[in-house]
């Protein structure tokens, strides 16, 4: 009788099996179509984006869709690009296309400068956390010092109270001296002959 056990798909094919088992190493991705640099092309956007944002564009596209409908509506049917009576389809085109591409640039220009401001904001949060916590270091610092000063005797202190003690020593002597006159000289003890 023969072994039960299943017969492998593909013997010998231990590399297929491998490949598919090793999680080491990402798989390459294959992409299909152009390459190009993300920080070159997200500064190109910001850059249209911010000429699509003036004034002066708003002006200059103005005065020459006016040019153009002016053109188109009055000069001879030969010299007319976009006729009037077809309803300036290639105007509307034109506006069209201009307005597909600018929606997406300035959406990335706004997104890149949004990454922008919260890198931003993150590290002033950052500096503002490190100078409260150095303020509050500074201020326990000072507090001790204060502290420090308040049990250190100034010279103020050490003359006031050596005044003390000179009055404190001065009244005794003055007391000793009333004390040794009252007794008289006869309460002297008398010398010892020799």
């Amino acid at each position: 009788m023969a072994d039960a056990t299943p017969a492998d798909p593909h013997p010998g094919d231990v590399r297929s099996m491998k490949r598919h088992e090793d999680l080491s190493a990402p798989r390459a991705v294959r992409r299909i179509g152009v390459q190009y640099d993300a920080d070159v092309f997200g500064n190109f956007s910001e850059s249209i984006a911010n000429f699509l944002g003036t004034a002066r564009f708003l002006v200059w596209q103005s005065g020459v869709i006016t040019l153009w409908i002016l053109h188109n509506a009055f000069a001879p049917e030969r010299y007319q690009f976009d006729p009037w009576d077809r309803g300036l389809v290639l105007l509307t085109l034109v506006l069209s296309i201009q307005a597909s591409y600018a929606a997406p640039l300035i959406l990335l220009a706004q997104s890149r400068q949004e990454r922008r401001d919260r890198v931003t904001a993150e590290n002033d949060r950052e500096v503002a956390e490190r100078t409260q916590a150095d303020t509050e270091f500074l201020a326990r610092e000072i507090a001790s010092v204060r502290v420090s000063l308040s049990d250190m005797l100034t010279g103020e202190d050490v003359t006031s109270r050596l005044d003390g003690l000179t009055d404190t020593i001065e009244q005794l002597t003055r007391q000793v001296e009333r004390l040794h006159v009252a007794d008289g000289p006869e309460s002297e003890p008398s010398p010892e002959p020799a």
